[in-house]
């Protein structure tokens, strides 16, 4: 399918609980042409989470199925659950729309060997003691998996050097007004090599 445009592909990693998921909305919000990659994922939904919105929910058999079928962009085990970005979900969305992913750095490195994915990757940080009070404020889970998550948090930052931004959110605003800039700088970038190609 044509498009007069190269569509873009944001990644947003971080270690768990420094608050991409609700920068990945912010982002949606401001900018209708982004859609959100829903991931599969074989964790048991959360309350307030709508099957085929935040995930599609599957089975593990269900899953290792897809993997062993090389459906997969990505996928990675986290915290004994599998999470994974089907590719037909991507190729489609792409045509019409730029992409967010909401993924960690196992699923960053999977999909930065695909070389026609049009990919800017971005890794938020915060500080570990604020990143504690996070995870327990918001109130989601429980007090083992707090201290695996907690605990993951250096195994994870060492991962910083495989993306090309690296933003602090100490302040929900500011580090929303810095991902802002980096979206708008790759799609001017993007377009115009895009218009030399054709």
């Amino acid at each position: 399918m044509l498009h007069d445009k190269e569509n873009i592909m944001v990644i947003l990693s971080s270690p768990s609980g420094v608050g991409k998921t609700t920068l990945t909305k912010k982002i949606q919000q401001k900018y209708k042409n982004f859609k959100i990659s829903v991931s599969h994922t074989t964790r048991i939904p959360r309350s307030n989470e709508v099957d085929g919105v935040d995930y599609h929910f599957v089975s593990k058999e269900k899953f290792k199925e897809l993997i062993d079928k090389g459906k997969f962009y990505e996928y990675a085990k986290i915290f004994e659950n599998y999470y994974g970005t089907l590719k037909k979900n991507v190729d489609e969305t792409i045509q019409d729309n730029d992409i967010l992913f909401d993924i960690d750095w196992q699923g960053t490195k999977q999909l930065s060997k695909f070389n026609n994915l049009n990919l800017i990757k971005i890794y938020l940080i915060t500080d570990k003691n604020d990143l504690k009070s996070r995870l327990i404020k918001r109130n989601q889970n429980t007090q083992e998996e707090i201290k695996k998550r907690f605990n993951s948090f250096d195994e994870d930052i060492q991962h910083w050097k495989d993306y090309d931004y690296i933003i602090i959110n100490k302040n929900l605003e500011n580090c929303f007004r810095q991902i802002e800039k980096i979206i708008e700088l790759n799609k001017i970038k993007s377009n115009i090599s895009f218009q030399k190609t054709q």
